[in-house]
């Protein structure tokens, strides 16, 4: 779960983070700021880094950030605390690093939707396709008794009408299985934006 939401968040973040640092603001007054909320999992990470900070129990910001690349799943929010240390330790330019990531993420993240809506290409066509015909042919063949009358037993033999319908509820139930099937494979398959 953690790392869905790393993934979901790590861009707003590093925009965020751009814009404020492009306008003067310094990097512990921005991480003060996204851990104030609005981030997900960032905001919490960044809101007790803060507090630690701010408590005088810490040994400086570069050793919590180091701490929380341990605490990080997802790459790109393993890569934005990367940089952010590279920065406090070695003086890089941040700033032009964030854009950096921030237009790669973006690039990362049209591919993972241009993949998923090329593998769900089918997906509403085979819904559309098993939710209208799959009822139909069961209408059909539970009208067949009544279609045919007296024909139907000189072809088929005796009908059973119970029968007849447990065979039409069995097919509509495995019609909204397999329509839920199809659904819960797109809905697996999500990059998770």
């Amino acid at each position: 779960m953690r790392k869905l939401d790393e993934k979901k968040e790590i861009l707003y973040v590093i925009r965020t983070l751009d814009v404020l640092m492009s306008s003067g603001v310094g990097l512990e007054a921005a991480l003060h700021t996204i851990g104030k909320g609005g981030y997900g999992i960032i905001s919490s990470d960044f809101s007790s880094l803060m507090k630690k900070l701010s408590s005088g129990k810490s040994r400086g910001l570069e050793f919590e950030v180091k701490g929380l690349m341990n605490k990080a799943e997802s790459e790109g929010y393993r890569r934005l605390l990367n940089t952010m240390y590279t920065n406090l330790t070695q003086n890089t330019d941040l700033i032009e690093t964030l854009r950096k990531q921030g237009k790669r993420m973006e690039e990362d993240r049209s591919e993972s939707v241009n993949k998923y809506i090329e593998e769900l290409g089918g997906v509403p066509e085979t819904l559309l396709s098993i939710g209208m015909i799959g009822p139909i042919i069961l209408a059909i063949v539970g009208l067949v008794p009544q279609i045919l009358g007296d024909g139907a037993e000189a072809i088929i033999g005796s009908i059973d009408q119970g029968l007849i319908n447990s065979i039409v509820n069995g097919g509509l139930m495995f019609t909204l299985i397999g329509m839920m099937l199809i659904g819960l494979k797109a809905h697996t398959k999500d990059p998770g934006l």
